[in-house]
């Protein structure tokens, strides 16, 4: 799939916690649960952050990147599967936020850890289409993993913003995208339940490696490329080792994917976590370096892109904040005040 005229990503940004929790904390709590996980950190909202503060955030940034007024901005999309209220948008209090009301489109997108890229597909459609000059897509969740659930030990908090706009003079240029999806039973939240149910059996091969398997084939046969035309590739992470797995099958070398595998860092961020890894590699890349973006979402579908970068990246990056500056700001807590940070307590 190709847009009608070139669409360029013309601002990002990113948005992590500071406060982090050690996995070897997680498992002093629950015993032995954690084994084979080895130690990491995932990112914890604070008491005063949720959904919609991370995604605000993000999206200052990637406004402050692309230097362009807030009114220019004609739609603003945000996929998340953790936002704050069951009925209200997300998307409609981050435009409000950064001054993109009244004269905007804003929803909110769901398709669990791949709405993020929905979002940018159907941005890079509005923009490619002539209906939108810029539109603002992202992705942005905090954990709901069930206290002592094998999710606990890696699903974190963060998000990141893209705007999108006409011509070749953004960051980088999107030159394709393609999807797959079908209906497999992965992972699931019921209405009124506090956290998610996985298959278990059906997470790994069925699931995430089978989807991103058939969409990355897809755009290399749309787009007659293969994995030595890329730079980098950024893959969905639920956890270290899948996005190195599914790199090994398709040819990829680790040097093109492990530099933006921040789940040991942050942990899994759903939504973002395909988002900020791709606004890392954005970070390192240089111009004419060819990206590819594959996200994951269960239910189950992947979203892949290819993105060439710009001669424009380093001036215009130089207005960014990196992601690897909120990644070095951590604030490590125990369990006690990450249970009280997430609102485990019923005091009533």
């Amino acid at each position: 799939m190709k847009p009608d005229r070139a669409v360029s990503i013309v601002g990002y940004g990113g948005y992590i916690p500071r406060f982090r929790i050690d996995t070897r904390e997680i498992d002093r709590v629950w015993k032995g649960q954690a084994a084979g996980w080895g130690r990491s950190f995932k990112a914890v909202a604070g008491p005063d952050e949720d959904t919609t503060t991370i995604a605000i955030q993000a999206a200052r940034n990637a406004l402050k990147m692309a230097g362009i007024a807030p009114s220019d901005i004609d739609a603003v999309w945000f996929g998340t599967e953790s936002k704050p209220y069951a009925v209200k948008p997300t998307s409609t209090i981050v435009a409000d936020a950064i001054g993109a009301l009244p004269i905007a489109d804003a929803a909110d997108w769901e398709f669990a850890c791949k709405a993020g890229t929905e979002a940018m597909q159907a941005a890079a459609a509005m923009v490619g289409s002539g209906m939108a000059r810029y539109a603002m897509s992202g992705g942005a969740d905090t954990a709901q993993a069930r206290p002592g659930d094998a999710l606990e030990y890696n699903t974190g908090a963060g998000g990141a913003a893209f705007i999108l706009g006409p011509g070749e003079d953004g960051v980088a240029v999107l030159t394709g995208s393609t999807s797959f999806v079908t209906n497999t039973p992965d992972f699931f939240r019921r209405a009124g339940r506090s956290y998610p149910s996985h298959g278990q059996r059906f997470t790994g091969k069925p699931a995430y490696f089978y989807h991103i398997r058939e969409a990355v084939g897809r755009l290399f046969d749309e787009l007659n490329l293969g994995p030595d035309d890329f730079t980098y590739a950024v893959f969905h992470q639920p956890n270290h080792q899948f996005p190195l797995r599914i790199a090994k099958q398709l040819g990829f070398q680790e040097a093109q994917v492990a530099p933006f595998i921040l789940n040991e860092r942050v942990g899994n961020t759903y939504s973002g976590a395909a988002l900020l890894g791709f606004a890392a590699a954005l970070d390192m890349a240089t111009p004419g370096d060819r990206i590819l973006l594959a996200s994951y979402g269960s239910g189950a579908g992947s979203d892949v892109f290819s993105f060439e970068v710009t001669a424009h990246l380093p001036q215009m990056r130089s207005r960014g904040i990196p992601i690897q500056k909120y990644i070095d700001q951590h604030n490590e807590i125990d369990y006690a005040l990450y249970a009280r940070f997430r609102n485990q307590f019923r005091l009533n």
